[in-house]
Formats: structure tokens, C-alpha cells, sequence
């Protein structure tokens, strides 16, 4: 069985959001609410100034804190490695939340459903429809798009990324794009030293 995960070419990234959009609307998720998110920060010094760009995402750990923590089992892994979260048995407690060490995961508050993306309480058609996913209180995140790949597509981010800055693949294949770009370009994995293991990895 494949085990998925997903590199980021930071040469790559323009820091256009696409993949935010994309997310959002793949989700239907609700305001406040975001699964990717891509970092921006301005490096040297005037004239000669530039600006990097840091995608960030659930990293799916192999190890990961979030499915120790859950004191109902609602956080578990699936044998391909997506990290999933089942809203049946979320308490909505926050523990995962703690323990995720790169603050990936939202809790639902009941403002963030009801509001709408106007913010007047009125819901779009396409709000009507996806709001089904959700439940007040429970906790969620990335899934990398578990719909998608169990349908044999790639995760709406990766779909839509301009410059292919996001690659996803099976890890364990090694012939397969991210295990080959890991290899040649030292990819790294985030925060190291946290022990988890992720199956997210950055190259540059």
C-alpha cells in the first residue's frame, strides 16, 4: 500500500495562495477556518531585499502527538499514512490541538458556521452545501484531500499549484517524484526535533 506524503519546493513557491483558494473551496470551509496556509518573510537588507515563501500544512506525522493525545481515538492514522480525524468521536476537548507541535488543527466554534463568509448570517448555496461536513466543537485539519486520492486525483492544493511548488506521492515508491526529490535535494522534514516523523518535507 502506498504511503502518501508531500514535498514543497521552496524555489518554487511564488506565495500566490492558490492553494489556500483551492483548499477552501475543495472543503467548503467555513471562515476562519484555513488547512494550508503559506508563510512570507522579507530577507536582506534595502536595495537588495527579497521575500521567501513557506508553505505549511498537517504533516501527517508518523508519529504523531495528536493521535497520542486524543483521549477518545477520535485522531487515527489510515494505513496510507493520512492522518484523519473522526467527528463522531471528537469531544472537541483540544488536547490534539496542544500537542501538535506545528498548530495545525481549528476547532469549530458555533461563530465560525453561522456567520457565513459575508459575515451577515446569511449562507451561500455554496456554503448550504458543504456546511454538512461540520460539526460545532469538533476539531479539524488537513486530510490531504482523502476524498481525492481515494478517487486516484492528486489533493486540490497540488491540482492547482501554478508552479508546482507542491508535490505528492507515495513515499515508499522510489521511483515516485517526492521520495526522488528527497533524495537528490536533502528534502528536510519541519521542526526535526520534534521526533514526529513527517511525511512533509521541504527542499530549496
Amino acid at each position: 500500500m502506498a504511503r502518501w506524503g508531500m514535498v514543497f519546493d521552496l524555489r518554487r513557491c511564488i506565495g500566490c495562495n492558490a492553494c489556500a483558494v483551492a483548499c477552501k473551496q475543495e472543503n467548503s470551509l467555513p471562515d476562519g477556518v484555513f488547512f494550508t496556509k503559506t508563510l512570507s518573510e522579507e530577507v536582506g537588507e534595502y536595495p537588495d531585499v527579497t521575500r521567501s515563501y513557506v508553505p505549511t500544512i498537517c504533516n501527517h506525522c508518523e508519529d504523531a502527538p495528536c493521535e497520542r493525545a486524543c483521549p477518545t481515538g477520535a485522531t487515527y492514522t489510515r494505513p496510507d499514512g493520512i492522518v484523519m480525524v473522526d467527528r463522531d468521536k471528537c469531544i472537541g476537548c483540544g488536547t490534539c490541538i496542544v500537542a501538535c507541535p506545528y498548530d495545525q488543527r481549528t476547532r469549530l466554534e458555533p461563530e465560525m458556521l453561522d456567520k457565513g463568509l459575508f459575515g451577515d448570517g446569511r449562507l451561500t448555496p455554496f456554503e448550504e452545501q458543504g456546511i454538512g461536513r461540520f460539526t460545532v466543537g469538533t476539531v479539524v485539519k488537513c486530510t490531504f484531500c482523502h476524498e481525492r486520492v481515494d478517487a486516484g486525483q492528486l489533493p486540490a492544493c497540488v491540482a492547482t499549484c501554478p508552479t508546482e511548488a507542491r508535490i505528492f506521492g507515495d513515499l515508499d515508491d522510489p521511483t515516485s517524484r517526492p521520495r526522488q526529490l528527497i533524495l537528490e535535494r536533502r528534502g528536510r522534514q519541519p521542526l526535526p526535533e520534534k521526533n514526529t516523523n513527517p511525511r512533509v518535507f521541504y527542499i530549496d
